[in-house]
């Protein structure tokens, strides 16, 4: 699988490193990229990570837009200007940077969660609350969609509305 999925919660060690996934791992080695991009996510109190195909989306997502304007100003400067990349020594492992941790809110454990291109680097009180509220607006939104569909499936069509 080329994927990062599912999520994992590991503990710093001594020295501030993190050991990565092994199955987070491997989606980075075949994806073929040294080291690990990182940058401090746009929406939320995490670290968002990844490799060639996090930095296709970077581009993807800046193309559109004039490299004069404002717009991929803030974007570039967020996503590259904030960004970091990190070595993953022989164990697998990555040193999060103080600047991560005070985004994050890291102190001793940190949770890994896959999201398709990248992961994400979270403090796992912090995860949990995000997940609570993400399963939440999930299960709202699969209610309006329901509702919706009902609604067009069980209205009566008025007399002539075929004609």
């Amino acid at each position: 699988m080329d994927r990062f999925v599912s999520h994992f919660t590991n503990r710093l060690d001594a020295k501030g490193r993190v050991s990565i996934p092994a199955p987070f791992r491997a989606v980075l080695g075949r994806d073929g990229f040294d080291g690990l991009y990182v940058y401090p996510s746009l929406y939320s109190d995490a670290v968002d990570c990844g490799g060639h195909a996090l930095l296709r989306e970077i581009d993807a997502l800046l193309a559109p837009l004039s490299r004069y304007s404002e717009e991929w100003d803030a974007y570039a400067s967020t996503l590259h200007g904030e960004s970091e990349l990190l070595k993953v020594d022989g164990e697998g492992r990555i040193v999060l940077t103080e600047a991560m941790k005070v985004h994050t809110g890291i102190a001793t454990e940190v949770t890994l969660v896959g999201q398709g291109h990248k992961f994400q680097i979270w403090e796992p009180g912090r995860f949990r609350a995000h997940l609570e509220e993400a399963r939440r607006r999930v299960r709202d939104h699969r209610k309006q969609l329901s509702s919706g569909h009902a609604a067009q499936i069980t209205a009566p069509q008025p007399l002539g509305a075929r004609d």
